[in-house]
Order: structure tokens, then C-alpha cells, then sequence
């Protein structure tokens, strides 16, 4: 080795960032950093495992993977070893000295100044390397990829102060060590017990040993000396293979943990052994809070794939539906092959059944929580909904065989609650449903109070008949696959005619009849006034204090669907809409006594029913001058 090979490079900003935030004790609990790093060393090991499948020869004649904690109380230091797949010098530049993620700018965006809440997004951004400065004021990374020859090591160092060193050395075993350099407050961890106890606390289910150096008492020196001897620290047995009854619920905890990086327990998790059709184990954990990347419908969900116990892949998407892609776990295949693909595992009726009995054992498993006789575990599901009812919602079309299952656990403002925080599921609005009452009404707008203050609403409010608020954007997409529930359809009252079936009186329906054969000359000289924005104007009873309203046909796209769809640069459908006047209104009974300005009054009050659905006036400049013009008069 010359020191002409050694390299001064500079962290990328967002590294030089994230180090000050490590270095400044981000992490509120210190000895995570082990966690994360006997994690990544996991990793490591599993990668090599999976890649020798085709290539045995990676194993360079050393096939029993494992990982070893040592420390040094003379040069103060703790190093972290491992004979996984190793890195190459242009893979220690890019996984150390950058963040090759798109997330990375989500992820200081998120970042809030509270040390404990700023801590749980570390892991999910897969930084959780730099957790080492937490506890060193150097780090010292020495490695070499299986395949490469010896000559080709490579030696990674940095004192997390904006820049790295990196140099090339021999390195005769493959695999990876970390040397943690540590800061003096840091060295009560200079300890075999200190380091067992992390070990065994954070990561016992580790599936490859973790060896430490036995201790044994020297009589001479009357102390605990180091010996040559190694002892695995951990179980090292892969966690979903052991009998549940043998699991302790933090062993559980500390598993999630380790394989979603979260710092929070789960909501909720199953286990569960599956025989008969094809035969594998599950282990499906539902998270408390929504990942940083959860919109991200390109992220793959949080699985790992396993076959008989050998790692083959992270985030295996063909094994969980897309709209449950927040939870995290672990399949163990008995029947696919080793060499499984993505292409394979998208073809194979294994994987089929595996997707949809693990989509079944989530959804069982919010079904429990959502209808438990316990208030606390709903209102668990509440947290959860806050969290994940909008990802949930997209199961409505991605998930026809579960469709009623996800239907129930749907959550919705109501005209019956009196704040957007409390919601209502669809069981509980058939429940209440008025006698007479054939279908579950709804309306849609861009906001909670948009929908809460809608005119379409108001011959509902006089007759104390509930009405869903929809304010998702997702909400108007789910609709197209919602269509009814335990068998009452799911209409909206701003779409078609108002058909309140037999919760309107004959009275009613006499006086709408009355009014348009009143008001058809209006209707017609108004009509041809808008022709140019309303494909009709009619009578309606549904409004009891605006004076109009707009509407969509029946099988038309609903105006906010039809905004949204604009809003995104989507091509949209070129449809009118139906102004609907209240004839005991004043103001219609201005406009239809009004001979001067009668063009200026019906633009106005198409205008400003266009505003209160949360509609864009196409020329606000006109509308501004005829209210001006109205206001002066």
C-alpha cells in the first residue's frame, strides 16, 4: 500500500448535513447504533447468500457467514465484522459518501427540531450507518467484494467532519469491517457485558450468529481477560421460524424495528404458518405512523422474500397489492425455487396464493382492531386511518376479491359528526339510515369545509338525512369501484336529479312540477344566456337557502373530478354543467322581474354557484366589473 492511492473526497451536502445531525446525538437512544450496524452487516451476509446461488464460488471456500463484535479497551475502539458480499472502492464511494435516494430532500424537509421525532426518520432513509458518529468522532470502514482479489480492498475513513479519506489495501477475507473510534463519554461501552446486553436486547433474532470473544476469569490477575475463543451472542435463528409460544412481544418489536428501521413499535402484527396448496410462514407487521415515501406508488412494499430460510429478495411488490404497500415483514417460501426471479415470481400461481392469503391477513387483521369491543383498540384503528386511509382507499380498484372487506373499513366525515376528526364507517351510516332511505348519499369537494358548507346539501340538513364528505383527492377514483354497500348504492347529491325515493312527499313533488311550468319562460331566456357554460337550467327543491346551484348529468364526471384532472395536466372530458335555481329565492325573483341587466344577473349567479363548489371563474375580471356594476345600482 503508498500513500499515493489515498484520496481526499467531499461528502455530498445532504451527507455533511445528516453527519451534523448525527454527531449532534440525533438518535435519542445511543446504543441503536449497534442495531444498525450488525443490521447492515445482516444484509450483507444475506446478499452474498442469495448472489452464490449462481455463483458458489463467491463463498471462497468459506461458507459459514457470520458476524463478529469486538472491542479494544487499550486504542478505545469497537469494530463490527462481517463475511458478507463486501464492497468494491466504487461501492464504498457511493453507499458511504453519498445518499443515493430520491427521498433525501423529503427527508430534511421533514425534519422538524425535535430530537426524538427527527430520530424515527434516520432508519427509514436508510442512513442508518452514519448512526456510528452518534458514538466516534472517527469511523473507520475496511472492506472487499466477493469475487475481487485481495490487492483490491479497500479502506474508507472519516472523522464526519465534511470530508472522507479513502485508499486502496490487501485485504485477504472478503466482507466488511467497521471500526467505531470511540469519543471519550462513549467508552463505558468498552465492555463485553455492555455489548452483549445491546446485542441481545436489539438484535437476538439475527438469523446469522453474532460472535463476540469469550471472557474467562484469570486467578493470576483476578480479572476478566479476553480469550481466543468465539460464542455466538445471539439466538441465530431466524425469528419467524420459531414457535410463536417461544417469541416474547419485544423480541417481536425489536424484529420490525430491525427490518422497517422504525423506532416505533408496531400497531399490529400476525404470524402465522400456512400448509395445504403451498406451504410458507408469514410474518406481516402493520406500522403506527406512514412512511416518509408512502405516496411513492413505485415504492415496492416491505417485504422480504426468503426460500427455505435463504434470503432472495427485499421488497418483493409481487407479494403484496400496491395499496397495502405500508406493511413489513418477512415471507418464507417452501415451494419456490432458489433461483426465483421477479419475472418468475410475477407468473407463479405460489406467489398468487401467498399475495392474497398474506392481503387477507392484513385486512383481518385492521378488521379486528376497527370492530373491537375494546374502545382502545378503535381507537388504535383511528391512529391508523389518520395515517393510512387514503393508501387504503386505492384497494377499492386494486382489490375486487376484497372489496367488501376494504369497504368496511373505510372511514368518512359525516353531515352527523361535528368535526373532519371524526368519521363514521359505512356499517354505522346504514345503521342510521331513515326509513324510506334506499341509497347512502354523498358529496365531494376539495376541502372538508368546502364539502360541509355545499348548497347541495341543504334539502338534506331540513329532512336530517346524513351525508358522507369526501374530501380525498382519492376519494373520486375509489367511487368508480364503490358503488354500493350491503346492498344500498352509493349516490352523489350533486350528480342527476335530486331522487330522494320515498323520503320525498307528494307535496313536494307537486310544487317542483308547478314551479317549472311557472318558471319556463326564465328557464329558456336563461338557458340561452349560458349556453355557452351550462348544458341546462332547471327547477330544483334540493336548495333551501342559496339561490342556484351546479350539477352534473348522471353519467358525467362530477366538477371536482373534473378540476382535479386539469389541476394534475390530464386531458378532461369538455362538459357542461346543469344550473339549478331555487325559485323561492329572492334574487331569482329579482332576475325574473328584471328586464334591464337580465344577462349581467344570470352570469353572476352562475358564477358564484361555480364558487361555491369550489369552482374557478374562467374570466374573474367580468365577474369582478357585473358585481361592481350590481353593487352600484
Amino acid at each position: 500500500m503508498t500513500v499515493a492511492n489515498k484520496e481526499t473526497l467531499d461528502f455530498q451536502a445532504e451527507i455533511k448535513q445528516l453527519l451534523k445531525l448525527m454527531i449532534h446525538s440525533l438518535y435519542s437512544n445511543k446504543e441503536i447504533f449497534l442495531r444498525e450496524l450488525i443490521s447492515n452487516a445482516s444484509d450483507a451476509s444475506d446478499k452474498l447468500r442469495f448472489e452464490a446461488i449462481n455463483q458458489p464460488s463467491l463463498y471462497e471456500s468459506d461458507s459459514e457467514l457470520a458476524i463478529q463484535v469486538a472491542f479494544d479497551p487499550t486504542a478505545k475502539t469497537i469494530s463490527i465484522t462481517d463475511n458478507g458480499i463486501g464492497m468494491s472502492r466504487d461501492e464504498v464511494i457511493a453507499n458511504l459518501g453519498t445518499i443515493a435516494k430520491s427521498g433525501t430532500k423529503e427527508f430534511f424537509s421533514k425534519l422538524s427540531g425535535d430530537q426524538q421525532k427527527d430520530a424515527t426518520l434516520i432508519g427509514q432513509f436508510g442512513v442508518g450507518f452514519y448512526s456510528g458518529f452518534i458514538v466516534a468522532d472517527r469511523v473507520t470502514v475496511e472492506s472487499r467484494k466477493a469475487g475481487l482479489t485481495a490487492e483490491e480492498g479497500v479502506r474508507w475513513e472519516s472523522a464526519g467532519d465534511g470530508e472522507f479519506t479513502i485508499e486502496a489495501i490487501t485485504r485477504a477475507k472478503r466482507g466488511t469491517t467497521i471500526i467505531l473510534h470511540l469519543k471519550p463519554e462513549e467508552e463505558e461501552l468498552l465492555s463485553s457485558w455492555k455489548l452483549k446486553s445491546i446485542i441481545r436486547k436489539y438484535s437476538d433474532h439475527i438469523s446469522i450468529p453474532i460472535q463476540m470473544f469469550k471472557e474467562e476469569w484469570d486467578e493470576k490477575e483476578s480479572k476478566q481477560v479476553v480469550t481466543s475463543e468465539l460464542e455466538n451472542v445471539n439466538e441465530a435463528s431466524a425469528l419467524w421460524t420459531r414457535n410463536k409460544n417461544d417469541i416474547t412481544e419485544e423480541q417481536y418489536q425489536e424484529f420490525y424495528k430491525s427490518i422497517s428501521h422504525d423506532f416505533e413499535a408496531p400497531l399490529c402484527y400476525s404470524h402465522n404458518r400456512v400448509e395445504g396448496r403451498s406451504e410458507f410462514t408469514q410474518l406481516l407487521f402493520v406500522p403506527k405512523k406512514a412512511p416518509f415515501d408512502l405516496w411513492d406508488r413505485s415504492k415496492r412494499s416491505g417485504l422480504k422474500l426468503y426460500v427455505k430460510r435463504v434470503f432472495i429478495m427485499d421488497d418483493s411488490e409481487q407479494l403484496m397489492p400496491s395499496y397495502l404497500r405500508f406493511v413489513a415483514g418477512v415471507i418464507d417460501s417452501a415451494d419456490l425455487p432458489l433461483n426465483v426471479s421477479r419475472e418468475i415470481l410475477q407468473e407463479s400461481r405460489d406467489v398468487k396464493f401467498i399475495r392474497e392469503s398474506s392481503s387477507k391477513r392484513v385486512l383481518n387483521m385492521l378488521d379486528d382492531l376497527a370492530n373491537n369491543e375494546d374502545e382502545a383498540k378503535r381507537a388504535q384503528y383511528q391512529d391508523f386511518w389518520n395515517e393510512f386511509g387514503q393508501v387504503l382507499k386505492e384497494g377499492t380498484g386494486e382489490d375486487a376479491p376484497n372489496l367488501e372487506k376494504i369497504a368496511g373499513l373505510l372511514r368518512f366525515a359525516s353531515t352527523q359528526n361535528d368535526s373532519e376528526a371524526q368519521t363514521t364507517s359505512l356499517k354505522e351510516y346504514v345503521e342510521r339510515m331513515k326509513e324510506g332511505q334506499e341509497k347512502i348519499y354523498y358529496v365531494t369537494a376539495e376541502s372538508y369545509l368546502a364539502a360541509k358548507n355545499s348548497p347541495h346539501l341543504e334539502i338534506f340538513k331540513k329532512k336530517g338525512i346524513e351525508v358522507l364528505l369526501l374530501t380525498d383527492r382519492v376519494d373520486e377514483w375509489m367511487l368508480s369501484y364503490l358503488t354500493e354497500f350491503n346492498g344500498k348504492a352509493l349516490a352523489s347529491v350533486a350528480k342527476g336529479g335530486l331522487d330522494l325515493g320515498d323520503l320525498a312527499d307528494e307535496k313536494e313533488k307537486e310544487e317542483q312540477i308547478e314551479a317549472e311550468k311557472q318558471y319556463t319562460f326564465l328557464l329558456q331566456k336563461m338557458k340561452k344566456t349560458l349556453e355557452n357554460k351550462a348544458k341546462d337550467v332547471r327547477i330544483t327543491l334540493r336548495l333551501t337557502d342559496s339561490p342556484a346551484c351546479l350539477i352534473a348529468d348522471e353519467n358525467e364526471l362530477s366538477g371536482n373530478l373534473l378540476r382535479m384532472l386539469k389541476a394534475a395536466g390530464q386531458q378532461a372530458p369538455d362538459t357542461k354543467p346543469i344550473l339549478e335555481i331555487n325559485p323561492d329565492h329572492p334574487l331569482v325573483k329579482k332576475i325574473e322581474s328584471t328586464t334591464d341587466h337580465f344577462d349581467d344577473w344570470t352570469h353572476i349567479l352562475f358564477d358564484q354557484a361555480l364558487l361555491a363548489e369550489g369552482g374557478h371563474i374562467e374570466d374573474p375580471g367580468s365577474f369582478v366589473k357585473r358585481i361592481n356594476q350590481m353593487l352600484l345600482m
